[in-house]
């Protein structure tokens, strides 16, 4: 009797493990049915996507694609770099190169001239990232030391590297510059690395590699690392690893703040693809939109961005200005070449920013005939007939005092149009009823002058920048209104 039931209490024991592990079964399916990714996979299904699935392309991967992210840790070196001497130029550009490879980059880092830190600082990336890529210490000098930390990192003897000797003495050669011991130093490499040969310079970069991860060292000369990076560097990436597309589009606004640009598009926005994703970039007087896809490959995803684009654009017309790096000076100077008119600036707080915009673009001779900078009362009178009775009763900051600047300069270089700014840029020279950021602006045109009045902030950088911007936007409104004939 008691083994009966010791069966019969086993069986049911093992009933209840089957019907346990049977709901567990069937709670996990409905949980993975359930999560983000499969989520994300059920809405970019083709019965639902939103973006053109006619054929599927051959070469193009689906956002399941078992292709790993690549991601990559930039690190500049130097102490000139963490006391403010210079400006870290170079993990910007590489940065460029590497997410138009559809490389991601996890973090950027700027160190000292210290072995140990360097070191450490590597290691703590190839733990993180895929590639390493370093800029700086491989001149000459004693504080340069990158190049033997990298070789005591990677455990490597030094070897002496003909070709890189022998370009280094011919580039000292043709300067008149003797080769020393110290120049002979930069032939030497450690013997693990690939050399990368520096064209343009006297450092080569090398490439290192350890359990499937790259670290690269590159020059800290701007123009040698982006050579390298262009010529050597990003070729081998895109050889050495299988890389997945990632796709940028950025289209320039202006006229609209950010808040209520937000709140214009809201609705687009909220329609978009999953796997597109929005970001706003503010910038004095425009706002860039950044669509980004990571994780759908192929060109339909580019055609798709465009086709968002599209339609955005058919919300916002007045307020879009163009695409990827365009600027608004880059606008009216296309609108002034085709129309083969004339320009001429007249500015007293933004001290010749905007004439400068302008002078700085190829082609510019063609329209731009003068600029003025009238920062005093006399010379807003002598050199451009504002009255002075006008500056005395209504102030250097005015409606008035624009407007007479402006017209000013159109009659005396008989230019198609001119732009004229006058305001506080600080930071004193405020008042109540004027504080530091108000700017008068204005453009006199063929038919008749417009006026502007702008609170630009408080920094005085801040307002100059914001003021030119809006005098442009002024600027080009005047020039398209008159081209449609209103």
């Amino acid at each position: 009797m008691h083994e009966q039931c010791t069966v019969r209490a086993g069986y049911r024991r093992n009933a209840l493990w089957q019907m346990a592990g049977c709901i567990m079964k069937t709670w996990n399916r409905r949980r993975q049915q359930n999560s983000p990714q499969c989520s994300r996979l059920r809405r970019n299904s083709p019965r639902q996507n939103s973006f053109p699935q006619s054929k599927p392309e051959q070469n193009s991967r689906s956002p399941e694609s078992k292709t790993p992210l690549m991601k990559a840790t930039i690190i500049t070196i130097g102490d000139e770099i963490l006391i403010g001497q210079i400006v870290d130029t170079n993990s910007v550009s590489i940065a460029r190169h590497l997410n138009a490879a559809g490389i991601v980059v996890h973090e950027k880092v700027s160190i000292g001239d210290d072995s140990a830190q360097i070191i450490g600082c590597v290691e703590r990336a190839l733990g993180q990232s895929d590639i390493a890529i370093i800029t700086g210490g491989l001149g000459p000098t004693k504080d340069d030391i990158t190049k033997k930390t990298l070789a005591e990192m990677f455990r490597s003897d030094m070897r002496y590297d003909e070709r890189v000797a022998g370009h280094v003495e011919k580039m000292l050669a043709e300067r008149g510059i003797e080769f020393n011991e110290l120049n002979r130093s930069q032939a030497m490499v450690p013997a693990c690395c690939t050399v990368l040969f520096n064209a343009h310079g006297t450092a080569p970069g090398m490439w290192f590699e350890r359990d499937g991860h790259v670290v690269v060292s590159l020059p800290g000369v701007p123009f040698e690392m982006e050579h390298l990076m262009e010529d050597e560097v990003m070729p081998r990436l895109k050889t050495r690893f299988a890389l997945r597309q990632i796709v940028h589009r950025t289209m320039i606004t202006a006229g609209l703040p950010e808040s209520m640009l937000a709140k214009r598009i809201e609705a687009w926005e909220n329609a978009l693809p999953p796997y597109l994703k929005l970001a706003y970039l503010p910038n004095p007087g425009a706002v860039r939109l950044r669509l980004s896809a990571y994780e759908v490959e192929g060109e339909s995803v580019s055609h798709e961005i465009d086709r968002q684009f599209a339609a955005l654009q058919r919300i916002i017309p007045r307020y879009v200005l163009g695409f990827e790096r365009a600027t608004m000076q880059e606008i009216v100077h296309n609108l002034l070449t085709q129309r083969r008119q004339t320009l001429a600036t007249a500015e007293s707080c933004t001290g010749g920013s905007i004439a400068a915009r302008f002078t700085a673009m190829p082609g510019a001779s063609a329209y731009f005939l003068c600029g003025v900078v009238a920062y005093s009362n006399e010379s807003k009178n002598n050199l451009l007939g504002v009255d002075p009775e006008t500056i005395a009763s209504r102030g250097a900051v005015s409606e008035e005092v624009a407007r007479q600047m402006a017209e000013g300069a159109r009659r005396i270089t008989g230019a198609d149009y001119a732009v004229a700014t006058t305001g506080i840029a600080g930071p004193a020279g405020g008042t109540e009823q004027k504080p530091v950021g108000t700017v008068w602006m204005a453009v006199a045109g063929p038919h008749r002058t417009v006026t502007l009045l702008k609170q630009c902030g408080t920094d005085r950088g801040q307002v100059i920048d914001r003021a030119s911007a809006f005098a442009l936007a002024l600027l080009r409104d005047e020039i398209e209104r008159d081209a449609a004939g209103e």
